[in-house]
Formats: structure tokens, C-alpha cells, sequence
């Protein structure tokens, strides 16, 4: 049977959903929803189902007050901002290994938080393979600036951020900001309340 030559043809070829299209912007590549990384580990945003595994991920540098904690609820909102690193098993399961979020403070003005890494794989670039796909993102949604709250100086001191003093932004931005509720944002500003929580923690930014 021979096709018929007035049907409609399909293309010769059809882009994959990992390949961009000609019309894609050049960030597009970076925008990896699935991603291969070196010793068998995958990068990938978060699922719904993923939030147990943060949290248990985290916890450890809650308890030793690192980190801030956050009810499950504070995890499921901001589920969006999330990638993770994680180890594939034989059997189809995985292992969630490292997790970095991207929260948007302003129109430049990105935030990068929850930043993990799980004991047993530290020293295999999985936090800075994190923080350089976050930092791709920022870029790709328009932010110029990403900030942090570290203990973890020389890390974040690599990958280009430098230490800030007061809050860099307008006084008009100042006190839109002063309307938030979330408590990283508190932070940003450096307001007294939450300096119990950010004790001996460095502010510090990068400009991309």
C-alpha cells in the first residue's frame, strides 16, 4: 500500500522534548527539567511526592540551626523553586542526594535557599552543580542579582558571591519588601527579629 501524496506528511524531523527548537531562546539548553550529571546522578526539579525526602534531607542542618525550619506546608508552596540531585536504584527508585531553590525577592532580585547536600555524597560537586543550574535559571527569568544566608563562605565565595552589607536596594523597594511575610525575606533585610536564627550566618550576593 503506498501513501497517499495528498495527506499531510509528517516533518523529517521532530525535535525531541530534551532538544530545543531553531526558535528556542539560547537559555533554553540550560533549562534542564531532566538531567544527566556525572557518577550516575540526576538533576531534575521537584515533584510533589519529593517533599518527605527534602525535608529529611534538611533536617540534620536544622538541627544543628543552619538552616531555619519550615513546616510541610512552607514546602509544597515553594515546590516550583526547587531542583534536586538524586541516585537513581536499580530497582526504579532513587535517592534524593541534594536539593537548591530559587525564590524571586524583586524584579532583579533572586534568593538562593534550602541549599542541602546529603553527608554521603558531599565532595562530588553536587551542590555546585545545584547552585550553577540555579544560577542559570536566575538568568533566564531575568534576575541580575541572587543572593544568600550562609555559614558556607568559601563555597559560595567560588562560584563568584561576595559579602554585602546593609540592604542593597532603593528605599522604595525597601518598603515594598517590608510587606512580605516570609522570614527569608527578613533575612535579606537583615531586620532584627530573625538575627536569633541567622547567628554567625554571612549575607552574600552575586551580580550575574
Amino acid at each position: 500500500m503506498t501513501a497517499d501524496p495528498t495527506s499531510p506528511q509528517p516533518p523529517a524531523h521532530e525535535p525531541t522534548a530534551s532538544e530545543p527548537t531553531a526558535s528556542a531562546p539560547a537559555w533554553a539548553e540550560r533549562d534542564f527539567t531532566h538531567r544527566e550529571l556525572p557518577g550516575g546522578l540526576i538533576m531534575r526539579r521537584a515533584r510533589t511526592s519529593d517533599v518527605t525526602a527534602i525535608r529529611r534531607l534538611v533536617q540534620p542542618m536544622v538541627d544543628a540551626r543552619i538552616l531555619v525550619a519550615k513546616e510541610a506546608v512552607n514546602y509544597f508552596e515553594g515546590l516550583h523553586e526547587f531542583r534536586l540531585v538524586t541516585d537513581p536504584h536499580a530497582d526504579g527508585g532513587e535517592r534524593v542526594v541534594g536539593c537548591a531553590a530559587l525564590h524571586v525577592l524583586w524584579e532583579d532580585l533572586a534568593e538562593a535557599r534550602t541549599v542541602a547536600t546529603d553527608p554521603d555524597y558531599r565532595g562530588r560537586g553536587v551542590g555546585r552543580m545545584l547552585m550553577e543550574q540555579l544560577l542559570a535559571d536566575a538568568q533566564a527569568i531575568g534576575v541580575q542579582r541572587v543572593f544568600c544566608l550562609t555559614f558556607e563562605t568559601r563555597f559560595f565565595t567560588s562560584l563568584g558571591f561576595e559579602q554585602i552589607t546593609g540592604t542593597p536596594v532603593s528605599p522604595e523597594v525597601y518598603v515594598e519588601l517590608l510587606h512580605s511575610h516570609d522570614e527569608n525575606v527578613a533575612e535579606f533585610l537583615d531586620l532584627a527579629r530573625v538575627k536569633p536564627n541567622t547567628l554567625g550566618n554571612t549575607r552574600m550576593m552575586k551580580h550575574l
